[in-house]
């Protein structure tokens, strides 16, 4: 039924998880749904769509709660203050998709979240299963767990065939953040 909603994951090693979810933001916005994104891990660097976001409000709310990508070279946060951040993403996830105000929650990077051990699969799940019959839920990151790949509607595998890092070119901004 179309007043069903779906849950959607893109998963996968290769690039435009985020880009696709945000494609249906973009969608969503021409039919003035209302559509709001989480975003669990990127929330400290400034990146592309923190702005471009703004221009589809008010039918577009984006919350970056996370402390930024956890373990690489200039992560100085120690886990835990990672795994709070993250809990308190979960918090938000649940109140804005049970609030009544959105068709559309985007849980950005969330997949990525519970591969590194942020927050638990349960919570993705008890996120899924207590979602509201019209709200469409969308799932984006890297190891999105068997569990969750069970009972999503559809789920997207990004596959990397090829990639300019791999000949040295760093990310470009606007393509890749």
């Amino acid at each position: 039924m179309e007043n069903d909603g779906l849950t959607i994951v893109y998963t996968g090693k290769g690039k435009g998880k985020t880009t696709a979810a945000l494609g249906i933001a973009l969608r969503a916005t021409g039919y003035t749904k209302k559509t709001c994104m989480i975003q669990f891990i990127k929330g400290s660097w400034h990146y592309g769509e923190m702005d471009s976001s703004k221009r589809l409000e008010p039918e577009f709310e984006m919350v970056a709660v996370g402390k930024g990508f956890v373990g690489i070279i200039d992560d100085k946060s120690p886990k835990e203050d990672h795994e709070k951040v993250a809990k308190e993403a979960i918090r938000i996830s649940n109140e804005r998709i049970q609030s009544g105000n959105y068709d559309i929650v985007i849980l950005d990077e969330i997949n990525y979240a519970v591969n590194l051990n942020l927050i638990s699969v349960d919570d993705v799940l008890n996120i899924i299963k207590s979602k509201p019959k019209g709200v469409d839920l969308v799932l984006t990151g890297n190891y999105a767990k068997d569990e969750v790949i069970e009972i999503a509607d559809l789920v997207t595998e990004m596959r990397e065939i090829k990639h300019p890092f791999q000949q040295g070119i760093k990310a470009k901004k606007g393509i890749d953040f």
